[in-house]
């Protein structure tokens, strides 16, 4: 064994060049829902073991160099959040928002192999590829100003297919736009249209963690009569690496589960083995803030959305935001401004999203560059 273990100088100093960019980089970072304020000094400890979740987070594994006590603790928070069912609930940390919608569809596509996606125009990039990868037959539906589903399209849609079982996916807090499909409208839709079977899965990656913790959130849980959700755990709580959380009801998950004997465990996931650091991460931000910490993080940037809009139009720049949402709409800046802030842009519009870490002076400056470098 190759006992020189230290890098050179040259890729020593290569890494000290990578952080001071990191550094740099994160310090104007106001367009992409990651919030970069976090502290898990107390846990890096950890990094020493090859942590690994392979398998259901609820079953016991031969593999037992894992944190799968901590991640029940996570599934629990969120389980109670959401008002899933205390004895029919299920789920697992995922690799972030992707997976988490993969395993939504796929739930439904076992379910219903028959079934119709619905999804509105303005859904993540990701969700097309999944259904690709699934193999599930799919119809775009349009989408309101405001980048909400346009209901009656849905609803024209759905009876023009009212023979197959449908599966509408419903978000919770567009990408660009912020806008949240409203649950109940989606049920008396199918009320109205006499749809017995049918699944809704919830795409919540950043908005899961605003509308628990707001005054007037619209209908988004398994109390509202969502079959699945999920959310991402570096974006409103904060990870050094990508993560998150999906949860469905236990009874679908059950008819899909296999045993495997050589790691001791079900296969209820889509990865196999599963990264046993997110749990901790997630784990320590729940315990360190609780839901009233959670909601004095909504309630500051919700306000600091709020001071982007006023100052946006204090320049004669139009902007706004959906109800309940960080992500805050306005016209498209010239590329030296995308390029220095990584502000997120669809056509006409960009958007900046006022993630923890964002503050007024992050604001002003960015104001200031779009100002001075209009045509």
């Amino acid at each position: 064994m190759n006992e020189n273990t230290s890098l050179s100088a040259k890729d020593e100093g290569r890494l000290d060049d990578f952080y001071r960019a990191m550094e740099t980089e994160s310090s104007r970072f106001v367009g992409y829902p990651s919030n970069s304020v976090f502290d898990y000094s107390d846990l890096y400890r950890f990094l020493r073991f090859p942590l690994n979740n392979i398998g259901d987070p609820f079953v016991e594994s031969t593999f037992r160099v894992n944190s799968r006590s901590f991640e029940q603790d996570v599934l629990r928070f969120f389980a109670k959040m959401y008002r899933a069912p205390e004895d029919n609930y299920w789920g697992y940390v995922t690799s972030g928002g992707t997976e988490g919608n993969m395993y939504g569809l796929y739930l439904a596509r076992e379910l219903l192999p028959e079934g119709i996606v619905y999804y509105s125009e303005e859904t993540h990039y990701s969700v097309s590829k999944v259904l690709r990868v699934l193999a599930l037959r799919n119809i775009m539906i349009k989408t309101r100003a405001n980048g909400e589903i346009d209901y009656e399209d849905l609803r024209e849609t759905l009876r023009i297919h009212r023979d197959v079982p449908p599966i509408i996916l419903a978000n919770i807090g567009t990408t660009m736009k912020g806008a949240v499909d409203n649950v109940d409208t989606i049920h008396e839709i199918l009320r109205d249209l006499a749809l017995p079977s049918f699944y809704i899965h919830c795409d919540a990656a950043l908005s899961g963690m605003i509308l628990p913790f707001v005054t007037d959130p619209e209908p988004y849980d398994f109390a509202a009569g969502i079959d699945s959700i999920a959310v991402s755990g570096h974006k409103m709580i904060g990870s050094p690496m990508p993560c998150g959380v999906v949860l469905a009801k236990k009874k679908n998950v059950d008819r899909i589960a296999r045993s495997v004997e050589y790691v001791g465990t079900l296969d209820t996931t889509i990865s196999g083995s599963r990264n046993g650091l997110s749990p901790l991460f997630l784990w320590s931000a729940i315990r360190k803030l609780g839901p009233s910490g959670f909601r004095e993080m909504v309630v500051r940037c919700l306000k600091m959305a709020d001071y982007a809009i006023e100052r946006f139009r204090e320049e004669d720049i139009d902007a706004w935001r959906n109800n309940n949402s960080v992500t805050v709409v306005f016209p498209r800046p010239e590329p030296p401004v995308l390029k220095k802030w990584q502000i997120a842009a669809s056509h006409d519009i960009a958007h900046m999203i006022t993630m923890p870490h964002v503050t007024r002076e992050l604001v002003d400056e960015l104001v200031r560059d779009i100002v001075g470098t209009e045509p």
